[in-house]
């Protein structure tokens, strides 16, 4: 299974002999037997795609069984692939591989060792982008934002370091975070799982990761693709996106007693990638206490861990942080806390001018006219009495609720001061005491 990849990261090198694993070999050579005895394999190639290690080195650790006498070949020759010699387990080998799956359920891909993926995460290091202003403005395409944003966005992103953006919600600090994600074009390479002191810890997860299109090689391209080692998963850069939920023992080792393996935390899994923590100060845990878990990865690049039985180690940090808020940062974090995080930006509501380009564009996709008297109506009788604050939630949300009028009514899609009036009603609840 020999994959074959373009890219700008440096891919994975595959290993080429036993040694070049540096996992303990007892540790390859069971999940080998689990692997041929969960899946019922008896051809090396078959058993080399299973545990994604290349044919050569596959058909190594088959031999080392077999002097084990924990398989044996079965004498047949598979005619329909290409005349290979099949294998089986003998009795020692399976009584190994059940006792080997009492101690742990893994099976399947052979692990990275963590020293050996740390070195992929410096090829691959969220640190080594540069956008561009151009790769910045077109991923921010479709959202209408101050000319000076981008000025302070793109020196933040290019540093691949901690951003705080804060603001009045309703100002699109999410929208602007997921258009950082997307501007980052290129893919990396994720781990199926990582070893450390001989326990699994499992990385890749369909549902942060999102794999790339396996790019076929073209024999008359002039630009030859390289393989990459298949312990790894191709992917789009990830995005972890945490609101409310986020607890502190989110950012912690998994561990399954079940299996006896461990699942990375949510700043693993988005090396590489941007970790948003939004709406800051709505977790159960108060934002200093949150801040005061990321000073270590933020300041060191590193971030420490603990296994079951208490041992702590180290694994990278390579994550774009941004933290979202509504609230000031004087009010949620002390001064030591606001130092460490690198840039902070400030996302404030659109100005009238804005405002009113926002809502024609929303109009315009929601096929909804627009009319002159019902804007006057809206910014001279309806926005004084909110002192002219204006959102960019707002328009989207004026808009749908007219849109809904309409259809209840059995009207076309109008605006009118009256429709204005109703929608406004929806957006702001009148302050008055509930009588019990």
């Amino acid at each position: 299974m020999n994959m074959q990849v373009q890219s700008g990261v440096q891919p994975p090198p595959p290993p080429t002999t036993i040694e070049d694993m540096q996992i303990p070999i007892v540790m390859m050579r069971d999940i080998l037997l689990k692997t041929i005895f969960r899946k019922n394999l008896d051809l090396v190639s078959d058993i080399s795609a299973a545990i994604c290690l290349p044919r050569a080195v596959t058909q190594e650790l088959v031999d080392m069984a077999r002097i084990q006498k924990l398989l044996e070949a079965t004498g047949t020759l598979n005619a329909n692939s290409g005349g290979e010699m099949g294998y089986q387990l003998t009795d020692a080998g399976k009584s190994r591989a059940l006792d080997a799956l009492s101690q742990s359920e893994y099976f399947g891909a052979m692990p990275v060792p963590l020293a050996i993926y740390r070195e992929q995460v410096k090829r691959q290091s969220i640190r080594n982008i540069q956008i561009t202003r151009d790769q910045l403005t077109n991923a921010m395409g479709h959202l209408i934002l101050p000319d000076d944003l981008l000025d302070h966005l793109g020196p933040a992103v290019s540093a691949g370091r901690s951003i705080l953006m804060y603001g009045p919600p309703g100002n699109g600090k999410s929208s602007i975070s997921n258009g950082i994600r997307d501007a980052m074009g290129d893919k990396i390479y994720v781990p199926r799982a990582i070893e450390y002191a001989g326990q699994v810890i499992t990385v890749y997860d369909p549902i942060v990761h999102s794999k790339a299109e396996v790019e076929v090689d073209d024999p008359n391209s002039l630009r030859r693709t390289r393989s990459f080692d298949t312990r790894y998963v191709r992917c789009e850069r990830p995005t972890v996106i945490t609101g409310g939920e986020l607890s502190l023992d989110m950012l912690d080792l998994v561990y399954n007693p079940t299996a006896r393996t461990y699942q990375a935390p949510l700043q693993l899994k988005s090396s590489g990638g941007i970790f948003i923590v939004d709406d800051l100060g709505r977790q159960a845990e108060p934002p200093q206490t949150l801040v005061n878990r990321w000073i270590v990865p933020l300041e060191e690049n590193k971030d420490i861990l603990a296994l079951q039985s208490g041992e702590k180690f180290e694994v990278p940090f390579d994550t774009l942080v941004i933290f979202s808020t509504n609230f000031h940062p004087n009010e949620i974090f002390d001064k030591a806390a606001l130092r460490r995080i690198f840039f902070k930006i400030k996302i404030d509501g659109p100005v009238q001018e804005d405002f009113l380009k926002i809502f024609a564009m929303v109009a315009r996709k929601r096929q909804m006219p627009l009319d002159e008297a019902t804007l006057v109506h809206l910014l001279k009788k309806k926005y004084p009495t909110i002192d002219n604050i204006y959102a960019n939630y707002q328009p989207i949300f004026l808009i749908d609720q007219m849109i809904s009028i309409c259809e209840f009514e059995g009207i076309p899609y109008q605006m009118t001061p009256d429709l204005i009036d109703r929608a406004w009603a929806n957006m702001f609840v009148k302050e008055e005491e509930i009588i019990h």
